[in-house]
């Protein structure tokens, strides 16, 4: 267990419909600690100025934050240099971006784009919309009934006509850990270049861009304690370098004339106009805070908390779980007979329990199923097992409520 933590998260402490809030949403947003919100009220303080284009001291004080984010958020993930580190919004634009950026491009009519079958919405639609413009299609990695993808399909699937894959790490819906380090190796031995996303493995398992071996990889800050509105891409340097802008604008440019505009080195290149300062400055303080817990230490307290709230779920009829890969990050899919997601989660909250029920932009996944939604139980670092024992509480009144 991790113990001490919880009072680091001041929204933790408040009620909810009269009962102490238990904040099982964390696959949609993390709570942020005192820290990262002190961060960045202390760079609003201390040292807002717009970055990289100051000579006075404010400004190369900004600029020296933000950058030292750069090289403290390339650590984390063990990049090979923070130059291949790329601020973005978050995980959706860091996809947009090497969409348009580097397979737009490549594509010709008729060529193929595998994604697999348990993709985040964000990793669908930016494909599609490629797709349709170029007239190119959209392959589909199956799974199977537990929630794992069936590599076998890959030999199939996979043909000269394949230009990219695009393959998340963690399902956000139901929290299968995808073997990305062998799909990656898969792609690489046709030589096709893949994007793996992120966003729901950063912040439960410890990631080594340099072992795992994509040639993107995205996620976004406020799923790893951090603020909103900021996220990475991390790409390969010959690629970022080959590729041409997304945006135009100020500071990605070096030189503008009516005639031509030469534009920045990478990773400003990709950086246009004036970025979210803060937010960098709260992510990199959230990674410092995740160093400091252990992100090890934090994989296997969620482990233990998914077990033992899959344990007791199961003990409860007609309550069945969505989603039993072997391999699993801390989300807890399920549904109940007779009782639609919505009224379980209206259930939940009026007992002070935060969880999420829909279809967790997975259209697909949910489509799979033959079902219309789930309600998904998330855990985190600052969560425990009396908060297991308060959700299994509140499936059991949902059942009485409306069994």
């Amino acid at each position: 267990m991790i113990k001490g933590i919880e009072s680091d998260f001041p929204v933790l402490s408040q009620k909810v419909n009269g009962k102490k809030l238990v904040y099982l949403d964390n696959a949609a947003t993390t709570q942020k600690p005192k820290a990262v919100i002190k961060s960045i009220e202390r760079y609003y303080n201390e040292s807002n100025a717009n970055i990289h284009r100051g000579v006075h001291a404010l400004s190369q004080k900004a600029t020296d934050l933000y950058e030292n984010s750069r090289k403290n958020i390339s650590n984390f993930i063990n990049a090979e240099s923070e130059k291949q580190i790329i601020f973005v919004r978050g995980a959706t634009e860091a996809i947009n971006l090497v969409a348009n950026s580097h397979v737009r491009p490549l594509l010709n009519q008729n060529d193929e784009i595998i994604i697999s079958q348990m993709e985040h919405h964000a990793n669908i639609v930016p494909w599609q919309l490629i797709c349709e413009e170029r007239n190119a299609k959209l392959r589909i990695l199956p799974m199977n009934q537990r929630g794992e993808l069936i590599l076998d399909s890959l030999g199939k699937i996979i043909s000269k006509k394949t230009k990219f894959m695009a393959i998340n790490h963690v399902s956000n819906s139901l929290g299968t850990v995808n073997p990305i380090e062998e799909i990656v190796k898969i792609a690489h031995q046709h030589k096709i270049k893949i994007l793996i996303d992120g966003a729901q493995a950063v912040q439960h398992i410890p990631i080594d861009i340099q072992k795992i071996g994509a040639d993107f990889y995205c996620f976004s800050g406020h799923k790893l304690y951090g603020p909103t509105g900021i996220g990475i891409l991390y790409g390969k340097k010959q690629l970022l370098n080959e590729m041409p802008p997304y945006q135009g604008g100020g500071d990605m440019i070096k030189s503008v004339t009516f005639d031509e505009t030469v534009y920045n080195d990478v990773p400003h290149k990709f950086e246009a106009g004036t970025p979210n300062i803060s937010g960098a400055i709260g992510l990199s303080t959230a990674i410092d805070y995740i160093r400091e817990i252990g992100i090890e230490k934090i994989s296997k307290h969620e482990s233990e908390l998914l077990e033992y709230a899959s344990k007791e779920l199961n003990k409860i009829d007609n309550v069945q779980i969505i989603g039993n890969a072997e391999n699993k990050a801390s989300v807890l899919s399920f549904v109940i007979k007779n009782i639609h997601p919505h009224d379980i989660g209206t259930i939940m909250d009026s007992n002070g329990v935060a969880i999420r029920a829909g279809k967790h932009c997975t259209d697909p996944v949910m489509d799979f199923y033959c079902i219309p939604a789930t309600a998904r139980a998330s855990f985190a670092a600052y969560n425990n097992k009396d908060d297991v024992d308060k959700l299994i509480k509140s499936v059991k009144k949902a059942i009485e409520v409306f069994g």
